[in-house]
C-alpha cells in the first residue's frame, strides 16, 4: 500500500477507511469493529478516519472500545473532525444545528474524542465544515496550542474553500496538511473550479470523502456511466467501483479515497488492482 506524507510527522495509507457509517451496520459490537480493523491492517489500510459527530456522536466510543481491547492504536492513524453541534446525542439539547470553531468547543471536543477513543492524541484533527461566524485567529491559536501540546500531532479542514483555508492560515503557526472534500467521477466539480488546483499549488495532498457517490455512482439514473465502468472493469477483471476508484489515485494531486463501506470484503477486491 502506497503512503503519502502529510507532513514529517504523519503519513497516511493511501486508501483510508471511513467510519461515518459505522453505526449502519446491524452488528457493532467490539468484536465486529476489531474484524474490520484487522481487514483494514491485512491490505496494509493503517488509516482511519472518524469525526466527532458520526453515529450521533457515538461512533467514536465504539471504535474505542475496540481499540482498548485489541490493542491495534500503535499501528493506527486516527483521523477525527470536530466543528458540527447537531441536535442528537450530548448534543441533543441544541434548538438547531450549527457551526462552532470556537476555542471552548474545539478543546472541549478533542478531550471528548481523546476519551471516547482511549487515546492519548489524534494524528491529524480536522475542522469539519468552515463556519461562517469564524475568529480565525482564535481558531488558528487554538489548533496550533493543542499541536504544541501533543494532544494532535497534525492539523487540517474538511470542505473548506481555497479562501477559508487560507484565511485560517494566515492566522497559524502550524501548517494546515490537507483538506478533505466530496470528491467522485460524479462530484467532480473540484477538478475545475480550482479547489484541486490550490491544494497542487500549495503541495498538499488532499483526501476524499465519498468516493463511490455514496452508492449514488451505480443508481439507473447512472446507466451510461454503470455500463462504461462495468465494460472497463472487465477489460481489467476487476468491478466496476475499481475502477472508479483507481481513476481517483491515477490523478496526480495525491487524492486519498476514504472507504466508507461496512462491507471490507469488497475493498480487498479491488485493492490488488489500485494500490
Amino acid at each position: 500500500m502506497e503512503r503519502i506524507k502529510v507532513s514529517e510527522n504523519v503519513s497516511l495509507s493511501r486508501i483510508i477507511y471511513g467510519m461515518w457509517r459505522l453505526t449502519d451496520d446491524t452488528d457493532t459490537s467490539s468484536s465486529h469493529i476489531t474484524k474490520k480493523l484487522e481487514a483494514c491492517l491485512e491490505q496494509q489500510i493503517t488509516t482511519i478516519d472518524q469525526a466527532d459527530i458520526y453515529g450521533g456522536y457515538e461512533a467514536e466510543e465504539l471504535l474505542g472500545v475496540s481499540l482498548k481491547e485489541s490493542g491495534y492504536r500503535d499501528k493506527l492513524e486516527i483521523v477525527t473532525k470536530c466543528g458540527i453541534i447537531a441536535p442528537v446525542g450530548r448534543f441533543k439539547q441544541s434548538p438547531v444545528k450549527y457551526y462552532d470553531t470556537s476555542k471552548e468547543h474545539i478543546y472541549q471536543s478533542v478531550e471528548h474524542s481523546l476519551k471516547l477513543m482511549n487515546i492519548d492524541y489524534i494524528d491529524l484533527l480536522l475542522l469539519h465544515r468552515p463556519d461562517p461566524f469564524i475568529n480565525p485567529e482564535e481558531t488558528g491559536f487554538t489548533l496550533d496550542s493543542l499541536v504544541e501540546q501533543g494532544k494532535v500531532r497534525e492539523v487540517g479542514v474538511s470542505n473548506f474553500k481555497p479562501y477559508d483555508f487560507s484565511l485560517l492560515q494566515s492566522f497559524m503557526h502550524k501548517k494546515l496538511v490537507t483538506n478533505q472534500i466530496e470528491i467522485s467521477i460524479i462530484s467532480n466539480d473540484c477538478f475545475t473550479n480550482g479547489d484541486l488546483a490550490f491544494m497542487q499549488e500549495k503541495r498538499l495532498p488532499i483526501m476524499a470523502w465519498s468516493p463511490l457517490a455514496g452508492g449514488k455512482l451505480f443508481d439507473s439514473d447512472n446507466k451510461y456511466l454503470i455500463d462504461l465502468l462495468k465494460e472497463i472493469s472487465n477489460i481489467y477483471d476487476t468491478t466496476p467501483a475499481a475502477i472508479a476508484i483507481a481513476w481517483l489515485l491515477a490523478h496526480p494531486a495525491n487524492i486519498m479515497p476514504v472507504m466508507g463501506t461496512n462491507s471490507l470484503h469488497e475493498s480487498g477486491l479491488f485493492l490488488r488492482h489500485v494500490t
